[in-house]
């Protein structure tokens, strides 16, 4: 059970910058109950977005609301995971040779590719929540997104390959097992209780990590940690994109 509990603190820890005032111990039983909770995680910080539409649903307009959901979902996770998306974006962008591509992975300056991605997925984000909100959809789909997408990251943690033999995402690989990934599915049951058109959702899902983990094997030859962080962010946008034209066009 200690092992659980520090496992939480430390997904909290990695995902998050919720304040967690425990140094908490990294080791294998950690690690792995880390991996497990981070739909646990995802669903915090949607909760945490849900209740702040709830409260602030009539009192502020529509784009305003938005806007703060937006600027709280990036605040939550510090923007760790868009960092990946920069990262992977300037590689990409570069068209250069593989070797030339992770060092440009690695540069911790900003290219051009990098800031038209993050503004792009900003922009693309705020105003997929702003159509969301107008159409009137239920809040839980802001609980079910954060949860889906930091589930599609241990997923893809436990059946992409790495691309070296170091770094974060070789780290966790290496405590992770197929039995995780089904556990890591336990805290969405509550989903799949609740929200019309999960299935949808988890198949959008599962449909965005074959083509992105496929895509980036061929770029990279597997994954690292900001592909990782990347994939969070992208398949946050892809759910929610589903998720609007689902209520748009299918329960309207």
């Amino acid at each position: 059970m200690k092992g659980m509990g520090y496992g939480l603190l430390l997904a909290c820890q990695f995902l998050t910058r919720l304040p967690v005032p425990v140094a908490c111990p990294w080791t294998p039983v950690t690690r792995r109950w880390a991996l497990r909770s981070y739909p646990l995680v995802g669903l915090a910080i949607g909760v945490l977005l849900a209740a702040f539409a709830a409260l602030l649903g009539d009192v502020l307009p529509t784009p305003l609301l938005a806007l703060v959901l937006l600027s709280l979902w990036v605040a939550l996770s510090g923007g760790l995971h868009l960092d990946g998306v920069m990262d992977v974006a300037d590689a990409l962008g570069s068209n250069a040779p593989l070797a030339r591509r992770w060092e440009i992975m690695k540069d911790p300056q900003v290219g051009s590719f990098a800031i038209l991605a993050l503004v792009f997925l900003l922009a693309w984000k705020g105003m997929l929540v702003w159509a969301l909100l107008n159409a009137g959809a239920s809040l839980g789909v802001l609980v079910a997104v954060p949860a889906l997408a930091r589930f599609g990251a241990v997923a893809l943690l436990c059946l992409a390959p790495c691309a070296r033999r170091e770094g974060l995402a070789w780290t966790w690989r290496q405590d992770l097992e197929r039995r995780d990934l089904l556990l890591a599915l336990v805290p969405l049951a509550v989903l799949f209780a609740l929200l019309p058109g999960w299935p949808l959702l988890l198949g959008a899902l599962l449909a965005f990590l074959l083509v992105y983990g496929g895509g980036m094997t061929r770029a990279f030859t597997g994954i690292n940690g900001d592909i990782v962080g990347a994939a969070i962010e992208g398949g946050e946008l892809w759910l929610l994109l589903i998720a609007w034209s689902w209520w748009s066009f299918v329960t309207a």
